[in-house]
């Protein structure tokens, strides 16, 4: 007898791995038999943390990156200026017949004096006081109104009373446009119907499913209480902790997938139970002690995954997948105490619906409920290696336009068009070239003042391939410290930036450096890039070991008991992964389907890694620990992954389905990094429900047979053992 055969025997042999304790029936039960109080306490729950987030929110946005070139840029930028100022907007101004005219000049200053009388505003410098705001044929032009507040900070009103302010100017052949950071926020939108649209359709999914109204409802209002819960304790905790202003779109994005995926899992069991007979007290304790506790293993894998993003420290990066993590949380204690409560309320009408169905389909001549799926398996049964390998090698091929992922960061030039965000950056792109949106500094710190190696550096600069122009020193309250702005000939989000930042940094910088001993830094929005993508290779083992490690390897290897079922988890998820982040790469980096060209945002591929990496396992443990207990039941391998795949095939396709419509909505939205965020989760839930759990995994486990629940006797001896299903 080999070792293998002797190994996979072990779980088989003297008692079985013990079951935990029965936590979720009693919750189950309790839940059920007490449903008012526990729907009174969650609606309680609810007004409680929206009367307490009244006070409003306080988002804001950390992108610093200690230890890089650009953070220290900035610092010494910081440190070398006595006063602090906020954030600017650019005041961009377009005539052809010319802005110098004395009618045209007129009524812009006249305009700009009004500008400079309103709220946050400090100080407008106009376009007629330096000639190098004015484009060379005189079309043209920027003032600068300098604010207290940065942009982040800025109030979405004050900033629509200076567009309206702006805007007076227009007629006659001139038009204003409203450029910067807080002028992009009147590009964004609120948003939200989008979203709406995504629970539509998930609801037209969960009534075909269930045949009714009601019983649809109940997974889409248990996601509802569960992500509004979190919505309001995560505006309260914005006034603590750093949280970044697009957090909640993606807390809607995970809490409503999961939500109604985890109440669809345990509703479904609940409905066979009523079918069978069980009463719907004991239809929801079996359901909550076998579904639910799937869900409760599946919730702790995405809640791990989203964790080791923390391990990134990449500042508001952290405060999002904390938020996550908390909905993910939030959004199982509601599916195992509000979900069985609401069920408790509806149970003997559904008792009598879906067993008046089930007695329609047996007295005809239907085949029983199922049966498509144990077809489907068995033809994938009967040439697993050749399933395994197309599968394989489709999903090689989306996966590899990843390797060429160019990250960095959304801006004005991908605004909605017609916005005046958008308007202000084409004008500027076409009055002073591409670069001028983006330009690099170079931070200049000399020993014996900075004006000598500035002035050094700005001729290098100036003689460099891709630097269209470079002005300076521009002078600080550092006699030591001045900046040299380098204007590139290509646009912030072209690759020739991204080589010109390598360039300045590899080449120019270091022998300048040399020739004048002083010190020069390269930073701007650019050269951030480049540092956050290259911080986020740096520190990618350690977050794929936590996710990996802890999510799957440890947590699933407990749970079934199986060295070779958490590898190829492992395996598959990083082929699903691969695949998003590879069509994100056509769509948004390729431009394909029509969609403007640009970089993947920079934090985009450790975010949906987190995030798809747990919200794979739902199907992982919901599929597998069903073929688990087929294989406990029979112990003949094949039947185990027939049957397992005939119970839940129909329920894995419908929780993708719903998931894809959710995530898919947010493709609606203005923001580009929620569309590409959106688009690629839907991707990835589509491959990973369709390919993967319905094409590969039962490929793989009808190759592996037997060896499949192999597990060596001395860690057999010493591994706790957790069942999710009870027989």
């Amino acid at each position: 007898m080999s070792l293998t055969e002797k190994d996979s025997r072990a779980p088989e042999s003297g008692a079985q791995p013990p079951v935990v304790a029965g936590v979720f029936a009693r919750v189950a039960r309790f839940s059920h038999r007490r449903r008012r109080l526990a729907l009174t306490l969650w609606i309680i729950v609810l007004v409680g943390v929206w009367a307490a987030a009244s006070g409003g929110d306080d988002y804001r946005e950390n992108y610093s990156l200690p230890g890089t070139e650009s953070q220290a840029a900035a610092d010494l930028l910081n440190h070398s200026s006595k006063t602090t100022t906020g954030d600017s907007l650019q005041i961009v101004l377009h005539d052809e017949d010319g802005l110098r005219g004395a009618d045209v000049r007129g009524r812009v200053d006249a305009m700009l004096a009004e500008v400079a009388k309103l709220p946050k505003v400090t100080q407008v410098r106009s376009l007629y006081e330096d000639e190098s705001a004015i484009s060379r044929d005189g079309t043209i032009g920027y003032a600068t109104a300098v604010l207290d507040v940065t942009a982040p900070n800025m109030p979405r009103e004050d900033t629509e009373r200076i567009l309206d302010t702006v805007k007076e100017v227009e007629g006659q052949g001139l038009t204003a446009e409203l450029g910067g950071g807080a002028a992009r926020k009147l590009a964004t939108g609120e948003g939200g119907w989008g979203e709406m649209l995504g629970l539509v359709f998930a609801l037209v999914i969960l009534v075909f499913m269930f045949g009714t109204l009601i019983a649809a409802g109940l997974p889409v209002v248990t996601a509802l209480f569960a992500v509004g819960s979190t919505l309001a304790v995560i505006v309260v905790a914005s006034h603590f902790v750093t949280i970044a202003d697009y957090t909640p779109y993606v807390m809607m994005l995970v809490g409503l997938g999961v939500g109604i995926d985890y109440a669809l899992l345990i509703f479904a069991r609940f409905r066979s139970e009523l079918v069978r007979g069980a009463t719907p007290e004991e239809a929801n304790v079996k359901a909550l002690d076998s579904a639910g506790r799937t869900a409760f293993f599946a919730g702790s894998t995405v809640i791990l995954a989203l964790l080791g993003l923390v391990a990134l420290g990449l500042g508001s990066l952290q405060g999002m997948a904390l938020s996550v993590a908390l909905t993910v949380l939030v959004t199982l204690l509601a599916s195992l105490t509000l979900l069985p409560a609401l069920l408790g309320v509806f149970g003997d009408r559904f008792a009598r619906q879906f067993r008046a169905r089930a007695a329609k389909r047996a007295a005809s001549s239907r085949p029983e409920e199922g049966a498509a799926w144990r077809r489907f398996a068995s033809g994938v049964q009967r040439r697993p290696l050749a399933v395994l390998l197309v599968a394989v090698v489709a999903l090689g091929a989306l996966a590899f336009p990843a390797l060429s992922l160019r990250l960095g960061f959304t801006d004005a030039g991908n605004d909605k068009a017609g916005s005046t965000s958008r308007e202000a950056y084409d004008l500027l792109s076409k009055g002073f070239g591409p670069g001028f949106n983006g330009p690099l500094y170079v931070v200049v710190e000399g020993k014996d003042g900075a004006e000598a190696p500035a002035t050094a550096v700005a001729a290098a600069l100036n003689d460099t391939d891709g630097v269209a122009a470079a002005t300076g020193p521009i002078p600080t309250d550092d006699p030591n410290v001045a900046t040299v702005m380098a204007f590139p000939t290509t646009s912030p989000q072209d690759e020739g930036t991204s080589e010109l930042v390598g360039t300045l940094r590899d080449d120019v910088l270091p022998k300048v450096a040399e020739e004048t001993g002083a010190r020069y830094l390269v930073g701007g929005a650019t050269a951030a890039s480049e540092d956050y993508s290259d911080k986020v290779a740096a520190r990618m083992p350690v977050f794929m070991a936590i996710v990996v490690g802890l999510s799957l390897l440890l947590l699933l290897m407990v749970v079934f008991r199986s060295v070779l079922i958490p590898l190829k988890a492992a395996l598959l998820n990083l082929l699903s992964i691969g695949a998003a982040l590879g069509a994100i790469s056509l769509v948004f980096q390729h431009g394909m389907f029509g969609v403007e060209p640009g970089p993947i945002e920079a934090y985009l591929p450790v975010v949906v890694f987190a995030i798809v990496f747990g919200l794979s396992m739902d199907y992982e443990i919901f599929l597998v620990s069903r073929i688990q207990e087929e294989w406990h039941r029979a112990k003949d391998p094949a039947v185990a992954v027939r049957e397992g795949l005939g119970h839940t095939g129909s329920v894995i396709i419908a929780a993708g389905a719903i998931m894809v419509v959710v995530f898919g909505s947010f493709m609606l939205s203005p923001e580009r990094m929620l569309q590409q965020m959106g688009f690629g989760m839907a991707v990835a839930i589509f491959v990973d429900a369709l390919v993967i759990r319905c094409l590969i995994v039962p490929a793989v486990m009808q190759l592996l047979g037997r060896r499949a629940w192999w597990l060596p006797a001395p860690l057999a001896k010493v591994m706790p053992g957790v069942r999710l299903e009870r027989h």
